[in-house]
């Protein structure tokens, strides 16, 4: 749908698009349980949908793309959900969470 009808719009606004829309991945923060292999084929679907958006050739490089197009690739939005979720729990003043963030470490 955001490929048929952003096709005119200039490659930064796809780009903020693509942020908005696709890089939320809700909880992915809590996604620890999940296996290697799920967590490739959601990042194939990822790096796709970046293509097919800004009508990119298949079979180009997935870490050339987002590092041209100033993006995060899949697994830095997981990483930085991670980092700021431990971050937060970190600093909560709420002393359950505080034990739970210890012993993450």
């Amino acid at each position: 749908m955001l490929t048929r009808r952003f096709a005119r719009c200039n490659d930064h606004v796809k780009i903020t698009l693509f942020t908005a829309y696709c890089q939320s991945l809700y909880t992915g923060n809590l996604w620890t349980t999940y296996s290697q292999k799920s967590l490739s084929v959601l990042r194939v679907q990822y790096n796709n949908g970046f293509r097919v958006l800004l009508g990119l050739p298949r079979f180009c490089s997935a870490s050339e793309m987002f590092a041209q197009s100033h993006t995060d690739g899949f697994f830095a939005v997981l990483r930085k959900k991670t980092a700021s979720l431990l971050s937060r729990i970190r600093a909560s003043p709420n002393s359950i969470l505080k034990t739970v963030a210890e012993r993450s470490n």
